[in-house]
């Protein structure tokens, strides 16, 4: 594990657009492992597991916060309570929460981020956080909106839930390169890499792994 750095991530998609954000503000890809469950029920189910490694120094981790950003967070400030992180807050931070083991004589004080998605302060997921890279600011993403409600209720095969999946990739299949993944979005400059969000991100992930 490199230098004792975990990022654990929900799914793959969130990872991707990780990397193609490390790598163009010059962070190596290699700073942390990485690794992405099947869901928040597997990640939070396991977490404690991850917590509770000797391998590991810094641990962050990234979930959807869904339409109740409160209840996730309360999910996983009690697991760390659980864990000993007493002093994990009671709301999560809005520039990432970070929080370490108060008692230093524990075995093991492995200094933990959370980042909840989109930005640690709405509901939404991983798709919300893309479209705040410039892609909400484009003309086009008011027209693939249009498109969207469109589509006859009959028609409408993506829940309610989904639909800044549909929104988000109907703009994407609108430029140079079609059905182009998110990370690579990112690389090809469909999305601004240094966006605020993406910059906030970014200060998160320095601070968590203490580049």
């Amino acid at each position: 594990m490199a230098d004792g750095n975990l990022l654990l991530f929900e799914g793959k998609d969130e990872w991707f657009v990780f990397r193609s954000l490390m790598t163009h503000h010059g962070i190596d890809v290699k700073v942390a492992e990485s690794k992405s469950f099947d869901g928040i029920a597997d990640l939070l189910e396991k977490l404690p597991v991850q917590l509770r490694s000797d391998e590991v120094k810094r641990l962050g981790i990234v979930v959807d916060a869904d339409t109740d950003i409160s209840s996730r967070w309360q999910a996983i400030r009690n697991i760390l309570i659980a864990g000993d992180y007493t002093n994990a807050p009671k709301s999560p931070s809005p520039e990432g929460t970070i929080v370490e083991l108060e008692n230093l004589s524990l075995v093991r004080v492995p200094k933990v981020g959370v980042w909840i998605m989109p930005d640690n302060k709405l509901p939404g997921m991983l798709e919300n956080f893309v479209s705040f890279l410039g892609a909400a600011t484009d003309p086009l993403w008011d027209i693939a909106d249009e498109c969207l409600k469109h589509i006859p209720e009959e028609h409408r095969r993506f829940k309610e839930s989904q639909r800044i999946k549909a929104h988000l990739h109907t703009w994407l299949a609108w430029q140079k390169k079609p059905g182009t993944p998110l990370g690579q979005s990112i690389t090809a400059k469909f999305l601004d890499a240094d966006a605020p969000h993406a910059q906030q991100l970014i200060g998160w992930i320095r601070r968590l792994f203490d580049l």
